[in-house]
């Protein structure tokens, strides 16, 4: 979701300024992590989320003002539920969180933007540092110098950005298209493999970073950079099945979920072919099949959801049980 923001950050950038929040820290039960972001204009429009709520609209609001002042400013989003303090809570979550407000403007911002979204595109983390004190402003940690400097904590907030996971979907028919939507919406980079032009095109996969019409073997070599791959194989039979499979399983680095549409027989069918083939079990526990959880999907948007939701569930962990199940 942070490649997200920075994108959208860059957009507004190149015709007014904007403030970044940023969750810093955190301590309890809160509804966002620490790197968490949201932008927001000084006219109030905002993009993506810190937590919604009474918290929020706090933020939303000091950030106007520092949009206005250029005076970056730290705000604590008390959720305790507490009454023992002056000041009223929040929420009720449990916790609290720091939420740093930082105003970008300008071509230099819009440069460091720029930089920091061709890493991540590509697929490579980023260092981002955030410095506290007034007049400074966040920069690209370089690695590649003999001696980085040494960043205090209380100084400023330092974040390691990594890549949007790749979701590679095998397959542009009618669950392709459903599932490249919701992909794209959970924090997704696509692509979409077919070699079928008039199914796999920039007119059905609008949200396609890339679109590949040439066998498989041969389509995924852009990919090869990609360290979070994910793929989803929603093909039309049993030979492009094995083919995927065949050529994920040979990269240097692996997928990390492998998912296969299909019947019980089906999949067997493959999973046996392949094993046939000398490829060793220890590359198979990546696969899921049949793909998806048992939520009785059964229409392509429902198939899509069902997918996304093990998607998630591999990404974030989880056991998949109904959350009101937990609580007994």
């Amino acid at each position: 979701m942070s490649l997200d923001c920075f994108r959208y950050l860059a957009q507004v950038l190149s015709t007014q300024p904007a403030v970044l929040a940023t969750v810093t820290a955190v301590r309890g039960s809160v509804p966002r992590e620490v790197g968490a972001k949201m932008v927001i204009t000084a006219e109030g429009q905002t993009f993506s989320t810190i937590g919604g709520g009474a918290g929020e609209a706090r933020v939303i609001e000091q950030a106007r003002q520092v949009c206005q002042t250029g005076e970056n400013q730290r705000i604590e989003v008390d959720l305790t539920g507490s009454t023992k303090t002056d000041r009223a809570t929040d929420g009720i979550c449990g916790g609290t969180m720091q939420v740093w407000l930082e105003r970008w403007m300008g071509e230099s911002a819009i440069g460091l933007l720029q930089d920091i979204i061709h890493q991540l595109q590509v697929g490579q983390p980023v260092t981002l540092v955030t410095p506290f004190a007034a007049g400074q402003s966040p920069y690209i940690l370089d690695f590649s110098a003999s001696k980085p400097p040494e960043v205090a904590p209380d100084q400023a907030f330092v974040e390691t950005l990594q890549p949007a996971p790749m979701l590679l979907i095998v397959g542009a028919g009618h669950v392709g298209v459903q599932l490249a939507t919701l992909a794209a919406q959970i924090g997704f980079q696509v692509a979409v493999q077919d070699d079928r032009p008039e199914w796999a095109n920039p007119d059905r996969y609008p949200q396609a970073a890339y679109i590949l019409t040439e066998p498989i073997h041969t389509a995924i070599a852009p990919l090869a950079p990609q360290t979070q791959l994910y793929a989803a194989l929603v093909t039309r039979g049993y030979t492009y099945d094995l083919e995927a499979l065949t050529a994920l399983l040979q990269r240097n680095h692996p997928p990390i979920y492998i998912g296969m549409i299909g019947s019980e027989r089906r999949v067997r069918q493959v999973l046996q072919a392949i094993e046939g083939m000398g490829i060793s079990r220890e590359k198979l526990p990546s696969i899921y099949a049949p793909i998806g959880l048992d939520i009785g999907a059964l229409t392509p948007e429902e198939i899509a959801v069902s997918i996304a939701a093990e998607l998630i569930l591999v990404r974030r962990g989880g056991t998949g049980r109904p959350l009101s199940t937990l609580m007994i």
